[in-house]
């Protein structure tokens, strides 16, 4: 196994014993180790449920036979870093992921991935890693947002971009921009809306990876 590189041999027990400070076991460490690239976190409506897919993931890794090991990997919400200096720092976040989920997947000499994304530059920035190291990898997507609804139609972000020319050009009160606020996102998942988001996620099914 790949993993070996870090597991076996009299030159390894330093390693040995830095996997004994994680709490894996031995049986564990016989096992092919996977890397679980989690991209949740709290600022990205994508990615705020994705705690709930890596903990079943890593369930599902080890029925299967291996050590699930989860690593973080950043996200932008283009959404929020929209209309200010925030822009600037979406598109190199692909790079960014791309390079520090090589990084740990290199260093640690994983077995396998499971990458876990959803949004913008995160779907693109895994698959780039992917790539890269070459090893069996697999996508767990977070899943669409549902649409929402104003006022008997459905709605999407979009929807909210609409809203607001909509209010400049005088055919929207303030209470009608508020409604729009509280429904046109009612749920985690990447942005209703066939934006790059579900297009990647579309494209990585597309080329079995997903």
């Amino acid at each position: 196994m790949r993993s070996d590189t870090v597991k076996k041999g009299i030159q390894q027990a330093p390693h040995r014993s830095l996997f004994n400070a994680l709490g894996l076991t031995e049986e564990e460490l016989e096992r092919p180790l996977i890397g679980v690239v989690s991209s949740y976190n709290e600022i990205v409506p994508g990615h705020m449920n994705l705690d709930k897919i890596t903990e079943a993931v890593k369930l599902g890794v080890a029925m299967a036979g291996g050590t699930p090991i989860m690593v973080p990997a950043i996200a932008v919400c283009d959404g929020i870093a929209m209309g200010h200096i925030g822009m600037k720092y979406s598109l190199v976040t692909r790079d960014l992921i791309a390079d520090s989920t090589e990084a740990l997947a290199m260093a640690h000499q994983f077995d396998g991935l499971v990458m876990i994304p959803n949004c913008d530059k995160n779907v693109p920035g895994l698959l780039m890693a992917a790539a890269r190291v070459n090893v069996p990898t697999v996508f767990v997507s977070g899943g669409p947002m549902l649409a929402g609804h104003v006022k008997g139609s459905k709605t999407s972000l979009s929807s909210m971009f609409e809203a607001v020319g909509s209010y400049a050009a005088g055919k929207m009160n303030d209470e009608d921009i508020c409604e729009f606020e509280n429904k046109a996102c009612p749920t985690c998942g990447s942005c209703s809306g066939m934006y790059t988001a579900n297009s990647m996620n579309c494209l990585t099914e597309a080329l079995g990876m997903g």
